[in-house]
Order: structure tokens, then sequence, then C-alpha cells
């Protein structure tokens, strides 16, 4: 197809060629309003977890947004990047529910529409690996099993490392894949991202501090057996 028959797109670089690109049938507001109505959902049904478990293992604040962090974590990472993942070829054309939160999401980074290879390795990762370790780590947390701060730091390190690349990568080259507009730019693209290095820099804290105290007191009372082991 030249030049001049492209089909005509939103997306940045505007000299994109996105042949099969389709555009949404749902405005703006509905596909947001589907998207944060879902995460609401998940919310209210975290919390109503998290508070069956308030006297026992998600005490306080803090573990009950933890729990409610990796259960939509999950979420996100393996059903909403996962549907990326496995249908990243056709997405510009793609008129599910799905599909349209992608070309609206991708109005800021249309690295998701165009097949970049550092987003569709990036993005399976996060979906395949982060997706059911972040579950795994909800479930964890629900049930005090030991295992739990092994993959929340496994999980939050990834998804530091994720963002951090994700930002870099498009941002070293004048961010060319941004649609300028602050709305795009600064809330797609800055603010909806950012809780994925602030958080787990937090949670990644909190697991390096709780394992470095249970190795710490294991040495000691491994140290104390064999000085009562001597002592006799």
């Amino acid at each position: 197809m030249t030049a001049a028959t492209r089909v005509p797109h939103p997306y940045y670089p505007l000299d994109l060629v996105l042949d099969n690109y389709v555009p949404n049938t749902n405005s703006m507001k509905e596909t947001l309003t589907i998207l944060f109505s879902t995460f609401g959902v998940i919310t209210v049904g975290a919390l109503v977890l998290a508070h069956g478990k308030r006297h026992s293992t998600l005490k306080g604040f803090a573990s009950q947004s933890t729990f409610l962090w990796f259960t939509m974590c999950g979420f996100i990472h393996f059903f909403l990047e996962g549907y990326w993942g496995i249908n990243h070829a056709n997405i510009a054309a793609d008129q599910t529910v799905f599909g349209q939160i992608w070309k609206e999401y991708s109005l800021s980074d249309s690295r998701y529409l165009s097949n970049d290879s550092f987003i569709l390795i990036m993005e399976n990762i996060t979906a395949f690996a982060w997706g059911p370790l972040s579950f795994y780590t909800a479930w964890a947390m629900y049930n005090n099993k030991p295992g739990r701060h092994i993959t929340q730091l496994i999980v939050s390190l990834g998804q530091f490392y994720g963002c951090v690349l994700y930002y870099l990568t498009t941002m070293v080259e004048g961010s060319p894949h941004c649609d300028p507009h602050p709305y795009y730019y600064y809330f797609y693209f800055g603010f909806m991202n950012i809780f994925w290095m602030i958080v787990p820099l937090i949670l990644l804290h909190n697991s390096i501090k709780t394992i470095y105290r249970a190795m710490k007191a294991s040495l000691a009372a491994e140290a104390a057996g064999t000085k009562h082991k001597k002592s006799k």
C-alpha cells in the first residue's frame, strides 16, 4: 500500500503505517468507564476477601492494601496484558472490549500497535510470569504462606525493572511513539504506569527487610544451638 492510500489514524509518529487499523466504536469515555468500572469491581471483591482476614493474616491497612495490589496486578497482567500478548498482531483492527482499551491506550504509546519487539517481550513476561505470580502472592498472603515474600520480591523487582525499561526505551528517543497532548502523555503514559515503579520499590524494601530479619533470627538460633551443644 502506498503512502497516498495509507489508512489514516491518530497515532504517533504520524507516518506510522497501520494498514489494518479500524477506529474504535466506543468513545474514550465509554472505554475508560468500562476499564475503571472493572477495576472497581476487582477492588471491592479483594477488599471483601481482605475484610474476612482482618483479624488474622491481613491485619492492618498495609497488609490489606498489598493484598489488593497483587490481586489487581494479577488481573491486569494476566488478562488485560495477556490478551494483548496473544492478539498483538491484530490489535489495530480489534473491536473487542480489550482491543478497544488497547487502541485507546496506544494513543500514548503506539508501540502497542506496531508489533514493537521490546513491548512484545516485556508484555509477555509481565502477563505470563508476573500475572500468575501476583495471584500466588495474594493467595500466599491470604493463607499466611512462607513463600509470600519470595514471590513478592521477584514480582516487584520484575515490575520495577520492566517499567524503567518501558519508559526509557522511548524517552531516550524523544518519545516519538507518544501523542504530545498532556492528557495522553502525562496521564496515560506517565501517571497510569508510574504505580509500577513506586509500589514495587516499597514492596521490595518490605520483602528484603523481612527476609533479612528472618535469616538473622535463623542464624542466631543456629549459633545458639551450636553453642549449647558445645557446652554439654
